[in-house]
């Protein structure tokens, strides 16, 4: 009788996970019978799409990476092209950096209106498909730009005699490279629709739902997504992330060699804080987003109910976090980039920060009257 209540238990299980695969593949749209041009969501879906997740907190996230993310890029931009003289390989990877976030925060107003309208895009196939491709240009951008940042701070400890002019070559070649390979890695995300009109809801998705022509074998739906991020994935993240853990190994192993030196010391510490930085960037938008678009397009291939879809859609939000946070990268790598953005800030001029460390170098600082005197004259001319 156990056994007999057992198979029954089994057979209804089974039953419930081959229903919930058909009918609750979050965010699939299956075409609908009466209009070809549309699709019809099931009940979790539109209940995920009409909810306060998608149109309240995504909004809020996308709001705050425009009201930080915006001016902190444009000043950093501005510093590294007017008010960095000294161009070197951190200065041309951080630059480039800054530009790629910038290329994306621009097109993310589009996106806040999107979900405050109830996920309902207005603005056509073409702009939805440019914001999902500079949204994916700007998050594999940024890693590969931070993987050659961490690389570059290794060489130039490990390396301090290093020809500056040969590296500098070398880090613009680098940066050309990897703009030409992530605009052509983007292509495929042009080559399939991103939007979806939901008859339904009476709404038009832009990537949220994927289209599916036959429910029992969604793979030639999925199957240019699930090629791409798979591969993105692994060679673009992944190899990136290897990478990056063997430099800062390799970087905090250098500097243990000279625990002696105080210079030494103080490089210790600023890559310290580099690293844990670079740690949290990459903890918060780029592990959890990177992960959760292999599983849900390997589940969405095979027909698997995905009930993780608000995670993994909130985790693709949390990415976008990534142009707030890649300024405090320029912050402990460069020096120069800490005085000038603070000489920025006080509008001082650079004929000013010249006339400034030219007027320093000229005095001597005495630890006994706490006052700065000429090297010539003897004279009080400030106080510290």
């Amino acid at each position: 009788m156990a056994s007999r209540r057992k198979f029954q238990l089994m057979i209804f299980l089974s039953s419930a996970l081959i229903i919930g695969a058909r009918t609750g593949r979050g965010f699939i749209g299956v075409k609908d019978p009466k209009d070809n041009n549309s699709v019809e969501v099931d009940d979790m879906t539109a209940k995920t799409l009409q909810g306060g997740l998608t149109t309240v907190f995504l909004p809020i996230v996308y709001i705050i990476v425009v009201v930080f993310g915006l001016p902190l890029n444009a000043m950093a931009i501005w510093v590294f092209l007017f008010r960095t003289k000294k161009k070197h390989p951190a200065a041309i990877y951080m630059a480039n950096l800054a530009l790629s976030d910038l290329l994306f925060v621009i097109w993310i107003p589009l996106k806040i209106a999107y979900h405050f309208n109830g996920n309902d895009w207005i603005f056509g196939e073409g702009l939805c498909k440019v914001l999902v491709g500079f949204f994916y240009a700007n998050m594999y951008c940024s890693i590969l730009f931070i993987t050659c940042l961490s690389v570059q701070r290794y060489w130039v400890i490990a390396h301090p005699f290093s020809h500056q002019r040969k590296n500098n070559q070398i880090a613009t070649g680098i940066s050309i490279a990897i703009w030409v390979f992530i605009w052509l890695t983007t292509i495929p995300l042009y080559l399939y629709d991103q939007t979806a009109k939901i008859s339904n809801l009476g709404i038009t998705t832009c990537h949220d739902v994927n289209i599916i022509n036959d429910i029992n074998n969604p793979f030639p739906d999925v199957k240019y997504p699930f090629f791409y991020f798979t591969f993105m994935g692994g060679f673009v993240f992944l190899v990136p992330s290897v990478v990056i853990i063997v430099a800062y190994i390799c970087l905090l192993r250098t500097l243990g060699g000279s625990m002696m030196d105080e210079s030494a010391s103080k490089n210790r510490h600023k890559a310290v804080l580099l690293i844990v930085t670079v740690l949290v960037t990459f903890l918060v938008c780029f592990v959890p987003s990177n992960i959760m678009l292999v599983i849900h397009y390997a589940l969405l291939k095979n027909g698997v109910m995905n009930n993780g879809y608000a995670f993994y859609i909130t985790t693709l939000c949390l990415a976008s976090l990534n142009s707030c946070l890649d300024p405090l990268i320029y912050y402990y790598v460069s020096e120069d980039f800490r005085d000038n953005v603070k000489n920025t800030l006080l509008c001082r001029s650079s004929r000013t920060v010249e006339r400034m460390r030219v007027s320093f170098s000229t005095m001597k600082y005495s630890k006994k009257s706490k006052m700065y005197t000429s090297d010539s004259s003897h004279t009080q001319t400030s106080t510290c």
